[in-house]
């Protein structure tokens, strides 16, 4: 009988040792990623960030990484940029414990708070129709595929790229971001935990999948995307809190971007 416990490198990414975690599926050539201590003040990490192949992932590797998650508890996820940040550490883990301290709502209205109070009333027409005012959480999308298929699909789009793998003990992929230590929007939210939180809450919504992390971009894939002009509009308002520089450096106007994303099954974000 074959033994599918996990390999020895994968284990230590978990805090109980990976007790009861199996995977069916070959391991790449790859190395476990250690936080650089010098590039955050948490000091020396008691295991790794996370797990990252040598070679370029395929579409289809990354799928089978996915379908194996329920019994591996490690989430795949495609990583552009490889050299910075991943190879050398630069990445803050956190405990995904601490995303549940932290909603989607109230993230968002904090930042539409504070950034408003720092705009000239005429840039308030980037937010028409809301202006000043939060219009709070967007209703979920209706699902048009599963989400799981729909990741698969854009992982294959992505892993053209010749994007190495990593893979994250994480109960999902929201999680992912927190326990790897991703950084990519620390120009707009030094913390990444309650980006994290926002992510989660699209999860449970529109059916989305963290597939791709770069030095500062996410990409996930939709599931359920708003596809009425008016749903896509408070998705867009979302979208601005949790990162602005797609609007602002993008169509400029809250309306140009809901058009962008309506009916779409990737949100693509980059920080400045």
């Amino acid at each position: 009988m074959k033994d599918h416990r996990l390999p020895r490198e994968l284990c230590r990414l978990f805090a109980d040792g990976g007790r009861g975690r199996t995977l069916s599926v070959a391991l790449p050539e790859g190395e476990a990623v250690w936080p650089d201590p010098g590039y955050t003040s948490q000091g020396e990490a008691s295991r790794p960030a996370f797990w990252m192949s040598d070679e370029p992932a395929t579409g289809a590797e990354w799928a089978r990484f996915r379908a194996e998650h329920p019994r591996s508890g490690l989430w795949p996820v495609l990583l552009d940029e490889s050299a910075q940040p991943w190879s050398v550490g630069q990445v803050v883990p956190d405990d995904a414990a601490l995303i549940g301290h932290f909603t989607a709502e109230g993230f968002m209205a904090e930042v539409w708070q504070e950034w408003v109070a720092q705009m000239p009333p005429d840039a308030l027409d980037e937010l028409d129709p809301f202006g000043a005012i939060c219009p709070g959480l967007a209703p979920p999308g209706v699902p048009a595929a599963d989400p799981g298929a729909v990741a698969d699909w854009h992982a294959e789009q992505l892993a053209g790229r010749g994007l190495p793998l990593g893979l994250v003990a994480a109960h999902r992929g929201a999680d992912a971001l927190a326990v790897m230590g991703w950084q990519g929007a620390l120009h707009h939210n030094e913390w990444m935990v309650p980006l994290a939180a926002v992510v989660r809450s699209w999860e449970d919504r529109f059916g989305v999948r963290v597939v791709c992390v770069g030095f500062n971009t996410l990409e996930l894939s939709v599931a359920a995307p708003p596809v009425e002009p008016e749903h896509a509009l408070h998705v867009a308002a979302e979208h601005w809190a949790f990162c602005p520089d797609n609007v602002v450096q993008g169509p400029g106007d809250l309306q140009g971007y809901a058009e962008q994303i309506a009916g779409r099954h990737t949100w693509s974000f980059w920080w400045d």
